[in-house]
């Protein structure tokens, strides 16, 4: 069952076009990538299902068929411009928004405290948030953003600025509340923090889709064109094969790039009969980044600064 869906969403500051006719929809219970590089249209589509601003064209709608106004103390969002009150403490700060958020004062509390514990932040509730540290506050916005328990979660790039043992805890957390039976919506230009997330993507690029769906039928869609191969001595005697793309040596491992899904049959029959000494050779999935870039070039366009 969808939890929410865009028909032909179109969106236009002036003579730019930010948003083109987008289209997906988004299953309960499942953690949702929106993907692509910085400026492609990201913020502004989570800022329409907000209802931060209106769309120009098309239609989101909630499960139900219910409209946003009638969704909207079910969303929980965390911007990319974080922002909380600096000079309240910790426990005040976050009691004030789950009030807001329709929570009852002795209901919040136990909320808080045992979010607390689990970002690791007890000892820091009476501390004001301007005497935090960025990835401390970065937590405590995240605790606004989920107290009230939603249905729809919205994370706008929300493991900018953690170190990566904070970041091993939001992943952690952030599964956990699918497993609950929240829905995800996490939006971020860092491809690989999306394959080990995501169960379905949708790929933007200048505002347009690119790719929609299922994950793993995206990747498998793209064949496997990559192998790793170990090897003892010097891939000399390959580089020049007419199978290989490109080759990323690292000195007795590498990543080869195969021109097309069926080289790998000639290029490992190629190795042996070279006398490359090969210890293992394995088939790869495209990366979603290699994905991104091979569907935006094939449309016309160069990335610039997808990660």
């Amino acid at each position: 069952m969808n939890l929410l869906q865009l028909e032909n969403v179109h969106k236009r500051f002036g003579d730019f076009t930010a948003v083109s006719d987008i289209s997906f929809s988004i299953e309960k219970g499942s953690i949702y990538g929106l993907l692509g590089p910085n400026g492609a249209g990201k913020t502004t589509t989570l800022r329409m299902i907000m209802d931060i601003i209106a769309p120009d064209a098309g239609s989101i709608t909630f499960s139900g068929n219910r409209q946003v106004q009638d969704f909207l103390d079910q969303i929980g969002y965390l911007p990319e411009e974080r922002g909380l009150y600096r000079k309240m403490k910790v426990r005040d700060v976050i009691l004030f928004i789950a009030e807001l958020k329709g929570l009852y004062k002795q209901q919040a509390l136990s909320e808080i405290e045992q979010w607390l514990e689990k970002m690791q932040l007890s000892e820091w509730e009476n501390k004001r948030i301007d005497e935090l540290s960025k990835g401390m506050a970065q937590k405590i916005q995240f605790i606004t953003t989920v107290i009230h328990k939603p249905e729809l979660i919205i994370l706008d790039e929300p493991f900018s600025g953690l170190d990566p043992i904070n970041m091993t805890l939001l992943k952690d957390l952030m599964l956990e509340l699918r497993e609950d039976g929240s829905t995800i919506i996490f939006s971020t230009h860092v491809m690989e923090q999306v394959e080990k997330l995501c169960d379905h993507i949708c790929l933007i690029h200048q505002g347009k889709v690119l790719l929609e769906g299922e994950l793993r039928a995206v990747k498998r869609g793209f064949g496997k064109n990559s192998v790793e191969i170990e090897y003892i001595g010097s891939l000399e005697p390959i580089r020049n094969s007419a199978c290989i793309q490109g080759i990323n040596d690292f000195g007795q491992y590498a990543e080869i790039k195969l021109k097309t899904p069926e080289d790998y049959r000639p290029f490992l029959q190629e190795l042996v009969e070279k006398g490359v000494d090969v210890t293992r050779f394995e088939l790869m999935e495209p990366t979603l980044h290699e994905i991104f870039v091979q569907s935006v070039e094939a449309h016309g366009g160069v990335v610039q600064d997808a990660e």
